[in-house]
């Protein structure tokens, strides 16, 4: 029998390129407290957020994933047609199916590439660069675009105490290309599926078909103390562990890029994993808000673009939310 031709195994991938969105519009505590029966000091003290950017009407999902997929291949050097495949994370594409993903290679113009949604809520940007870490070092692609975008805003509840007031809408973009070093360590990633309605949709399209007419438009919920405890404390083992895996202390890291969930979480992570002061960690949320999936590679964004030194070293990137999923995975920063 013939033996099957594969690509070489020692390839290796890395972060190229990065791009963000982040809409015009910051919405204050101020703006959102009445329906919530709340103060602007109760949010910042409970999330360290204090402002949050929504898009409007006119601005989709697409158009944010488009605006910050370009960005991240311009900055990795790249054309559209160099891309080989595109992941976009995700949980708010108003379409089950096709995917966001499909409608971006027309709107960037790469060609007809394999291109898919991940719907890993807080945790799909980890699970995308850990799927296109596996493509890029198997030869399947050179060059992987990888989205994490939401438009939160058009499933929030003004009303709700439980997640909505957190929640701002952007997108963020990475390119990851082929390597002759290693760039992307081994990934950490799973789901805790006996937690799966911790944080949830208030109804589904099951319950839109039963009654049309009457059934309340779908909106997030969580269990906000349970979501912090698990947070807290069983994410920070996530974060060793994938420190472990890359075989690195987090006094070599430069940076640590958590999702942007609630500072206090973000906070009490750093405190467990015994970061050096000499480690930037992403506070995107105060100004941004808690953008889901597109969190981290917008948080990364920031901190690139406000910390230029930051630029090849290595950065620890945590995302955790709905499923319970979580991923995790030390990167060596574009």
């Amino acid at each position: 029998m013939p033996k099957l031709s594969t690509p070489t195994p020692q390839r290796y991938s890395r972060i190229s390129g990065i791009g963000g969105y982040r809409s015009e519009h910051a919405v204050s505590n101020d703006e959102i407290v009445g329906p919530i029966n709340s103060s602007d000091e109760w949010i910042r003290q409970r999330t360290g957020i204090i402002t949050r950017h929504r898009a409007g009407p006119d601005v989709q999902l697409i158009d944010m994933a488009e605006e910050a997929g370009s960005e991240a291949i311009a900055n990795a050097g790249l054309k559209p047609s160099d891309i080989g495949g595109i992941l976009i994370a995700t949980v708010t594409f108003p379409y089950p199916t096709p995917s966001a993903a499909s409608l971006l290679t027309e709107r960037l113009g790469t060609g007809p590439i394999p291109a898919w949604d991940i719907s890993a809520a807080c945790a799909g940007y980890c699970y995308g660069i850990a799927q296109a870490d596996g493509l890029v070092r198997a030869g399947t692609m050179d060059n992987v675009l990888v989205i994490g975008a939401e438009k939160l805003s058009d499933i929030i509840d003004p009303t709700d105490r439980s997640i909505s007031f957190i929640l701002g809408d952007g997108a963020g973009a990475v390119v990851v290309s082929h390597s002759d070093e290693p760039g992307i360590a081994q990934s950490v990633w799973g789901s805790k599926g006996e937690n799966w309605e911790t944080i949830r949709m208030t109804n589904s399209l099951l319950d839109l078909r039963d009654d049309r007419e009457n059934a309340p438009w779908p909106t997030l919920r969580q269990d906000g103390p349970s979501v912090f405890r698990w947070a807290v404390w069983d994410m920070a083992e996530v974060a060793q562990e994938a420190l472990d895996a890359a075989g690195v202390q987090a006094s070599d890291l430069a940076a640590f890029v958590p999702h942007q969930a609630n500072m206090r979480i973000i906070d009490e992570l750093a405190k467990q994993l015994k970061l050096p002061d000499t480690v930037k960690i992403g506070r995107d949320i105060a100004d941004n808000g808690n953008t889901s999936s597109a969190s981290i590679p917008l948080a990364t964004e920031r901190l690139l673009r406000e910390n230029p030194e930051l630029h090849g070293g290595l950065a620890l990137q945590i995302g955790f939310g709905a499923g319970l999923v979580y991923g995790a995975q030390v990167v060596v920063l574009p």
